[in-house]
């Protein structure tokens, strides 16, 4: 134990902070985390074995990476050796493969516990490659980012990864409960003020042991209400990087949200993403593509919608943008849905692509000379607003291609009416086609 509180800057006589005292002294005491622990799950499975293989644990801060490796160790006979990426460099890496080479040598297997791995640059990185390969080092390495962005492909082929999930409200009430037992106190809260609390964890058990610090501290009779404990403790900010893979998890939520019209889980996003400190015009963006990608000519005015809360963001600004965003994103949550000018561009293009460099027919090539008119070129345009209907049913394809139907609406909302006038036009079409 001496070594923790030497690598903390401590002597022996300091506090320990409440959420030490309470880290789990077996791999059945981790909360949260069964679907990897328990024994038929994968670690379950191999630390029944005695055989453990490298990997990457990743998931959100306070959820338990470090304790797990470091009891993997123990329960497995390994020696844990642990560094940071933050505090490490190309000497520390050195010599902690140096030294886990000196203990196989003496028979003794090395858990070498990396934490923060994805701050290592890429050759770093490489760095671990023979090492792991030989089996010099079992490597357990801890990310909060998205290993497929931010770890080699080499180093993962030789790595497991594992998802450890954010610690849901059972889990966080355990560390409570385990809490009040160690210190033999109730934390100083009414039922709603608990629950609040373990809210305002979001997920991160550390965090909660350390704001539970305060509370145990407290000289109070009374319990602290809802409203008590929010002015005591100060609001966390929501664990959102502007720059990593949560912007694009949750900017996709939104989207998917949206298309799948649902427009209070769309609010809720976009809240999420807005208290986050995301940038507004980045959300307009995404906003102005739904409205062409999803909404379509089933409601045309969605695209208008969506633009002029774009135009709002530049005009206005935040805060109150952020009530024009919100509007933008009901109507095209609300709104009836066609995918169909997305997947007629799309089609339109892998045609265009298809055919090369085909050209109009003659009878819509413009003539602006002599020549040109006495080479045929525009011969044979009908003026379509002088054909019954106002529609001539003439061929606008090239002559050598075959003519193809791109759009094709299902009929939701405005798309009803432009469906049966594509309909009308494509029966004119045929029976001009087959007077020729």
């Amino acid at each position: 134990m001496s070594d923790l509180f030497e690598a903390a800057g401590l002597d022996q006589g300091a506090p320990t902070p409440l959420a030490e005292r309470l880290r789990p002294r077996k791999l059945d005491e981790v909360v949260g985390q069964d679907h990897l622990l328990k024994p038929e799950g994968p670690i379950g499975r191999m630390v029944a074995q005695k055989r453990l293989a490298s990997m990457v644990l990743w998931g959100p801060p306070g959820v338990g990476k470090t304790t797990i490796a470091r009891l993997l160790a123990e329960e497995t006979g390994l020696e844990f050796q642990q560094i940071s990426a933050v505090f490490s460099g190309v000497a520390d890496l050195k010599k902690a493969f140096e030294t886990a080479r000196g203990r196989r040598a003496s028979g003794k297997a090395t858990l070498l516990f990396v934490d923060e791995i994805h701050r290592f640059n890429r050759a770093q990185q490489d760095g671990f490659l023979p090492y792991v390969e030989q089996g010099v080092v079992t490597l357990v390495g801890a990310t909060t980012e998205n290993p497929s962005f931010e770890i080699n492909a080499a180093l993962l082929s030789r790595a497991q990864v594992f998802v450890l999930k954010r610690l849901d409200e059972p889990a966080l009430e355990l560390l409570l409960l385990r809490a009040e037992n160690l210190l033999g106190k109730k934390l100083p809260l009414t039922e709603d003020a608990r629950i609040a609390f373990t809210n305002l964890a979001d997920g991160d058990g550390r965090y909660l042991l350390t704001l539970s610090e305060e509370l145990f501290a407290l000289r109070t009779t009374t319990p602290l209400d809802v409203k008590a404990l929010g002015e005591m403790l100060q609001k966390r900010a929501p664990a959102y990087d502007k720059d990593r893979e949560e912007h694009y998890n949750l900017i996709s939520a939104l989207h998917k949200s949206i298309r799948g019209s649902d427009p209070d889980a769309a609010l809720y996003w976009l809240a999420r993403m807005v208290t986050g400190g995301e940038d507004l015009l980045f959300i307009a963006r995404r906003l102005v593509r739904a409205a062409a990608e999803d909404v379509g000519l089933a409601d045309p005015t969605a695209l208008l919608i969506a633009n002029a809360a774009k135009d709002a963001v530049h005009f206005i600004g935040p805060p109150e943008a952020e009530l024009h965003l919100a509007q933008a994103v009901i109507h095209l949550a609300t709104a009836p849905k066609s995918n169909a000018a997305y997947l007629a561009w799309g089609a339109a293009k892998k045609a265009a692509h298809e055919t090369g460099t085909l050209g109009p027919p003659m009878h819509i090539r413009n003539a602006p000379t002599k020549l040109m008119k006495e080479l045929g070129y525009g011969s044979g345009y009908t003026y379509d607003h002088d054909a019954e209907g106002g529609f001539s049913g003439q061929n606008y394809f090239p002559d050598e291609m075959k003519r193809r139907q791109f759009y094709a609406p299902e009929g939701r909302g405005r798309e009803g009416a432009i469906k049966e006038r594509l309909e009308h036009w494509a029966k004119v079409r045929a029976e001009r086609a087959s007077e020729e």
